[in-house]
């Protein structure tokens, strides 16, 4: 694997060496001495959306992307959004397109791209030249393929060149991740979930520390009625993960529907805890009281641990 020291870093992206540092400084990404070309393609994001800041002369703090990118993790379980998904300056913070929409992780709402219609209009180009390349090339190629996948997903009709887009990618690279979920995901919208699932599978393995991948199979292992094996995925994706709310939503759904009311009431009350707000909120508090109700338990949540009261 191809490794770059700090000095290639600041030379390659034409960065400012304090640049990198006010980064570090606000947790975006690690101090580090060697970076590979997926930190690269990372920081090529972080200095692109600054330029756009600067050409249109507003600000993003550091700080706000770190509490975008953090907000992103929880709600899509992402590892790194920045490369899983397109990023997108929305006033103070950020959103990411993501699954043929674009989503605000900090209302975890559905947002209009007022770019769209701008960024259609351009040709992107998202093949793998042919002849000799070097492996930083060939990932870079790779990494505009996926974004140019994600924005066509944006709209119904252009779907089916997404899903074909995703084919080339995996073809190329089989063990991409990020490709063989967001393929998964276009056939479980169309309810093909064999074929969904042999993706998400393939996904867990590329990449078994992707708590997303094992999110979207819990999801389709539930469709298809293979609620022990759905269980089990969400189960690790939490684990992976403990701070992601869907996967403590969907697992507390899973429990209780196996009569396991005890552990539902865990992760109904570790959602609240990370999701106060809202309507899905709402429904796990009032499943969470019924709990304790029925089952005349006693019990309060001290920082986010359960214990029995007196």
């Amino acid at each position: 694997m191809t490794r770059y020291n700090r000095q290639d870093v600041v030379r390659i992206l034409h960065l400012n060496a304090r640049q990198l540092m006010s980064w570090e400084r606000a947790g975006i990404i690690s101090p580090k001495d060697q970076y590979s070309f997926e930190d690269l393609s990372q920081l090529r994001s972080l200095r692109d959306l600054q330029a756009h800041a600067a050409r249109t002369r507003t600000r993003i703090s550091a700080r706000s992307i770190r509490i975008s990118i953090e907000a992103m993790q929880r709600v899509a379980g992402m590892k790194n959004p920045l490369l899983e998904s397109s990023a997108v300056r929305r006033g103070s913070h950020l959103a990411f397109r993501l699954n043929g929409v674009l989503v605000d992780p900090l209302t975890q709402q559905m947002a209009f791209d007022f770019d769209a219609t701008a960024r259609s209009r351009r040709e992107i180009v998202c093949s793998v030249e042919p002849g000799p390349q070097t492996p930083a090339q060939r990932n870079a190629a790779l990494q505009e393929m996926f974004l140019h996948a994600v924005q066509l997903e944006e709209k119904a009709a252009t779907i089916p060149q997404a899903a074909s887009l995703y084919e080339a990618i995996l073809a190329l690279e089989p063990a991409h991740a990020p490709a063989l979920i967001n393929l998964g995901t276009i056939y479980y919208n169309m309810r093909q979930f064999d074929l969904a699932e042999t993706l998400y599978r393939r996904a867990t393995i590329a990449d078994p520390d992707y708590a997303l991948a094992f999110f979207d199979l819990g999801n389709v292992l539930d469709e298809m009625h293979h609620l022990d094996e759905a269980t089990v995925a969400y189960q690790k994706a939490v684990a992976l993960l403990p701070q992601y709310a869907d996967a403590h939503y969907n697992l507390a759904l899973a429990y209780e529907r196996q009569g396991q009311k005890r552990r539902a009431l865990r992760h109904w009350l570790t959602y609240v805890r990370l999701d106060p707000v809202g309507p899905w909120s709402s429904h796990a508090r009032e499943q969470a009281r019924k709990i304790l109700k029925s089952e005349k338990l006693s019990i309060v949540s001290r920082r986010g641990r359960l214990v029995r009261a007196g």
